[in-house]
């Protein structure tokens, strides 16, 4: 390791295991150093718990910028619920809205994305993984679904681009995901590897419109899917051949590209592997969310300092919070309600 890899924090983003910062895992993060956190609703109770933890989190590494995601998209993915957090809505609802009227349909998502953005800030949490610009295709499974703005790219580049914005505005960083495009799975990645028989010229007059139109965003996920065509052998998030030809290639996404959750059955092998061979392909951040010390400690081992690139391309666009103003909340959620209506 160079004297300038010791003075980059490690690629790697981790979860922790409940509300509190355990002792153990405070030790941890200081001695490993991960580039960031990622929450989970096994670590959100209350605002003020929140708040609390975020700020142990970023204290542990002795950053006070560190980034803290999470996945706030609304619908089925949300891990800040009622009674203390807004009922958001399913994505696919405004693409619904977008039918009868684009205009109010955009509105609606920028409004829609400041008010997740507003709550977000209250907690120290400056980085939601959101929008899924992903295009359901007919006979896909559901694990994306409703979670998607739709499967027309000519509704979901509008729609996505409106949610950054609206992130955007309190100074919350959005992630595109999940590249090179999973609207075509036909199985769950939580659970099985998706295998999508589409050639580079199909996915590139369809698949990867939404990620192409929003490439100069600053963070994006890849998915945990094969190509055949592409590379017969290696899933997006762990393909040097995806990650060069189609992502940084083809889509010309030249942000912050994280893994998705490396925990996921999608993918085989050993944790540390995994997080290892995905740096190694070509993805800035490993990202490694169940909490698990022991799980934490061996990607830790395996998992490289963040290279010159992946910093250039984090600070490039580093953004900061920006506290709302109650009564604007208020204006803001009355006016989504009548656009939804």
């Amino acid at each position: 390791m160079s004297n300038n890899d010791a003075k980059r924090p490690k690629a790697v983003i981790f979860g922790c295991a409940g509300t509190d910062l355990a002792d153990d895992e405070a030790r941890f993060f200081a001695a490993a150093d991960p580039l960031g956190f990622i929450l989970f609703a096994r670590n959100c109770d209350h605002p003020a718990q929140v708040k609390a933890l975020t700020d142990a989190l970023r204290q542990s590494v002795g950053r006070d910028d560190a980034p803290i995601l999470i996945d706030q998209e609304g619908g089925r993915v949300r891990r800040l619920r009622p009674p203390h957090w807004r009922d958001v809505p399913a994505p696919a609802r405004f693409g619904h809205l977008y039918g009868r009227d684009a205009a109010a349909a955009v509105e609606a998502v920028r409004i829609n994305a400041r008010l997740i953005a507003a709550e977000l800030v209250d907690l120290g949490i400056d980085v939601d993984c959101l929008p899924v610009l992903d295009l359901p295709t007919d006979g896909a499974h559901q694990a994306i679904g409703d979670r998607a703005f739709s499967g027309d790219p000519t509704i979901a580049i509008p729609l996505g681009e409106a949610a950054l914005a609206g992130l955007a505005d309190y100074g919350v960083t959005g992630v595109i995901k999940h590249m090179p495009g999973q609207g075509r799975a036909r199985v769950d990645s939580h659970h099985d590897l998706p295998v999508v028989e589409a050639g580079l010229d199909a996915l590139a007059a369809h698949d990867l419109a939404p990620f192409r139109a929003l490439s100069e965003t600053a963070w994006g996920m890849t998915g945990h899917v094969l190509y055949p065509a592409i590379d017969a052998g290696l899933p997006a998030t762990l393909s040097p051949r995806v990650i060069e030809t189609v992502i940084r290639g083809a889509i010309g996404f030249d942000g912050l590209l994280l893994t998705d959750d490396l925990n996921m059955s999608a993918l085989s092998g050993a944790l540390e592997d995994r997080a290892a061979a995905a740096v190694a392909a070509g993805c800035d951040i490993a990202l490694h969310c169940s909490g698990v010390l022991a799980e934490m400690q061996r990607v830790a081992a395996k998992v490289p300092a963040l290279s010159e690139d992946g910093a250039r391309r984090y600070r490039r666009n580093r953004r900061s919070m920006v506290r709302g103003d109650v009564a604007e909340r208020q204006r803001s959620a009355d006016r989504l309600a009548e656009l939804l209506a």
